[in-house]
């Protein structure tokens, strides 16, 4: 019966007369998703940073796709603008992404702080810097972090995909789009994907488009969709995919404005990124997104239905900006006000119909935008997805290694809602200890919407909430809070205290950022695991430890290739292709090591896989090219790597840094992720060992 009413639940046509079909499970059997000249290899809904770096991602390793999204036009509202580390590395492989936004972004020490503030020209309450040292240095990742809005980020990827090939097509273009037809490397702006149709064979999307002043739908036909489409995410709802966790944590409203003047104020006087603004008259959060441009994004809370859009009418949000600069701004601009919600939830799941429709980004999980881990969990996403897509078209994979996909990246996904949720609390801890606590808004708010408060008239549910606010903001006079008065004082010793023991918002996360591990899925675990995983999140900055344990990503290290004439430095992150599906052997120069490089490249080959060996030579050889091209011969998909210096000009064993022997070994996947590897000693039997890692890894017999 519960069969049944799965079926029945799958199968009903929703509110708004989309509709998904599902066929019976016996019609439905695990078979390869190969491609056939009659459909489209892959169709992304969601022109947004995820769905742009996966059709860059599939179009490089050759798979075809076509991307759809229901906005006619892309948005130049800023949004994200914070790239970690891990995000900058993946760029790094898409032609010269990451040294274009370091190009393009504001100069770090524009952006490096957080000020809290009782106004942009008055007292400053507190001053976080965020950026160490280290984070210079380059020496746990060849890439640093970047300050860079969404919308940039967006236009530099469609450069990207024009560059592989990929046409644009906008609304008005839509006339000449055939019916059913299937044209690859487009992206389709103005296509609502409103039915989603899944059988044995593949999966038809319904897309709604309006041409010569009708809405029409024509049909897609695709091997796998991935839903890309963000936080309300149409193919989400369409699957009836729900959604676990917190929501409706806080909603806010987002202005986002232009001022030269208000740029050059605070780049003489006090830059940052984000400024926390607390006085009597007004409060919020501003985001500088470029100080030199004078382009910011006020984020107010918003509370509805007492408060309504409508009463943040441009005007009112100027006042505002005043109240909260301090002062007026002659050149002051209000490009856009739009509501949103932050909530802290994760799909149940992230694959559907024998793993024909995929989740990805925002459209699998919804974080609070502390720490900046929304946009970046979805980059990620993208990057685990792409080659295990490309492995199943391309014929090397079974369809189970799209199992993987959920297996590893939604417990990641879970680790970082619970840490953006410590952030967003160690945000709101600061206006707590001013008085501000913001559960009080919020429980007058729920008890005014949920219980006898919703019967009082509007206009006297609006003044009580008014007067709470404005009791909470009466905190924060100048009177009060100073250090003459004892009860301002014991606040400002409280959030003296809080700033210097890293408790308020943080922006960096090393030790998450690149030290996150996938525990199970298209790996090898090692059979004694003396790494443990990241436990609970702490919300504090915790630096990273390089790891070489399966699941993890790469260390990074900078290697000379001994075959280049000049010497040419790369990063061993830079030895893994995104040309192709190709996995990378990593070994020192023995004779037993070059043995499973030979038999590695054997059953590679029976796997319809690809392979690369790296071979590292120790930083006091040189001149050793010659030993492998003799031990390896007539092989030549192989590289002569010498350990390279630290940036501090230490030296470094590549081994030691992995915690290994060198008589050891590592096999990484596409991702930069380690697949598998042999500690100390090469198996007995090369040649079984390793089909027995790629039929694990490739889900196959």
């Amino acid at each position: 019966m519960a069969f049944l009413g799965l079926i029945k639940r799958v199968t009903r046509i929703s509110r708004n007369n989309s509709r998904v079909r599902l066929y019976p499970a016996r019609y439905l059997q695990s078979r390869d998703l190969s491609t056939q000249k009659d459909k489209l290899p892959v169709l992304i809904v969601g022109a947004g940073p995820v769905g742009l770096v996966l059709s860059i991602l599939l179009t490089k390793l050759g798979v075809d796709c076509v991307v759809v999204d229901k906005a006619t036009s892309f948005s130049k509202h800023p949004q994200a603008h914070f790239i970690n580390n891990r995000s900058m590395e993946i760029f790094r492989k898409l032609d010269g992404l990451a040294e274009e936004i370091e190009r393009s972004q504001p100069p770090v020490d524009l952006w490096r702080k957080f000020i809290y503030c009782t106004s942009l020209s008055g007292s400053t309450l507190g001053t976080v810097d965020h950026m160490k040292p280290q984070d210079f240095e380059k020496v746990v990742s060849p890439a640093s972090v970047a300050h860079f809005s969404q919308y940039k980020l967006t236009n530099l990827m469609l450069k990207r995909l024009e560059g592989l090939g990929f046409y644009v097509r906008r609304l008005k273009e839509s006339d000449g789009v055939e019916f059913d037809s299937v044209v690859a490397r487009q992206v389709l702006m103005g296509h609502e994907c409103v039915a989603i149709d899944a059988n044995k064979e593949s999966v038809t999307a319904t897309v709604s488009f309006l041409k010569g002043g009708k809405y029409m739908k024509r049909n897609i036909q695709c091997s796998i969709l991935i839903g890309a489409d963000g936080a309300g995410s149409a193919v989400r709802r369409l699957t009836e995919i729900k959604m676990q966790g917190e929501s409706d944590l806080q909603k806010l409203v987002s202005v986002h404005f232009m001022s030269r003047e208000l740029g050059e104020y605070l780049t003489s006087c006090r830059p940052g990124m984000l400024f926390f603004i607390f006085n009597t008259e007004g409060i919020g959060v501003l985001v500088a997104h470029d100080l030199l441009e004078g382009e910011f994004v006020l984020q107010i809370p918003f509370y509805p239905p007492q408060q309504s859009l409508s009463d943040f009418s441009p005007e009112m949000c100027k006042m505002l900006i005043f109240k909260l600069v301090g002062q007026e701004l002659s050149d002051l601009n209000v490009a856009d006000i739009k509501p949103w919600v932050m909530h802290a939830e994760v799909a149940e799941k992230f694959l559907c119909y024998e793993n024909r429709v995929v989740l990805a980004g925002d459209a699998a999980h919804r974080f609070p935008p502390a720490g900046g881990f929304g946009m970046n969990t979805g980059i990620q996403d993208a990057h685990n997805l792409a080659w295990k897509i490309a492995a199943l078209v391309q014929g090397s994979a079974n369809s189970s290694i799209i199992n993987t996909y959920e297996t590893e990246r939604r417990p990641i996904a879970l680790f970082n809602t619970s840490l953006s949720v410590q952030n967003f609390r160690a945000a709101m801890s600061i206006p707590s200890v001013l008085g501000l606590d913001p559960t009080v808004a919020n429980s007058v708010h729920r008890f005014i919407n949920k219980t006898v408060g919703s019967i009082l008239p509007t206009g006297l549910q609006k003044a009580i909430l008014d007067n709470v606010f404005a009791l909470g903001r009466a905190q924060l006079s100048e009177s009060l809070l100073n250090e003459s008065n004892p009860l301002g004082y014991q606040r400002l010793s409280r959030l003296k205290s809080i700033f210097e023991e890293g408790k308020s918002l943080q922006l960096q996360f090393p030790a998450e950022d690149l030290g996150f591990r996938y525990l199970e899925g298209a790996i090898v675990p090692d059979i004694k695991s003396e790494a443990g995983d990241l436990g609970v999140p702490s919300g504090r900055r915790r630096d990273y430890v390089p790891c070489a344990e399966p699941g993890s990503r790469l260390p990074h290290m900078y290697v000379r290739i001994l075959s280049d004439p000049k010497r040419e430095v790369v990063s061993t992150l830079d030895l893994i292709s995104t040309e192709k599906v190709e996995f990378l052997l990593m070994i020192s120069p023995l004779q037993e090591s070059y043995e499973l490089a030979r038999a590695t490249f054997k059953v590679a080959k029976e796997f319809m896989a690809n392979v690369k060996v790296c071979i590292v030579w120790p930083s006091s050889n040189d001149g050793v090219e010659g030993d492998s091209k003799s031990a390896l011969a007539p092989l030549e998909n192989y590289v002569d790597v010498m350990e390279g210096k630290q940036q501090s000009g230490e030296e470094a064993s590549w081994w030691s840094i992995c915690k290994m022997s060198e008589r050891g070994s590592i096999l990484v996947r596409p991702d930069q992720h380690i697949a598998s590897r042999v500690k100390s000693d090469v198996p007995l039997d090369p040649s079984m060992h390793m089909r027995d890692v790629f039929s694990i890894i490739l889900g196959r017999n």
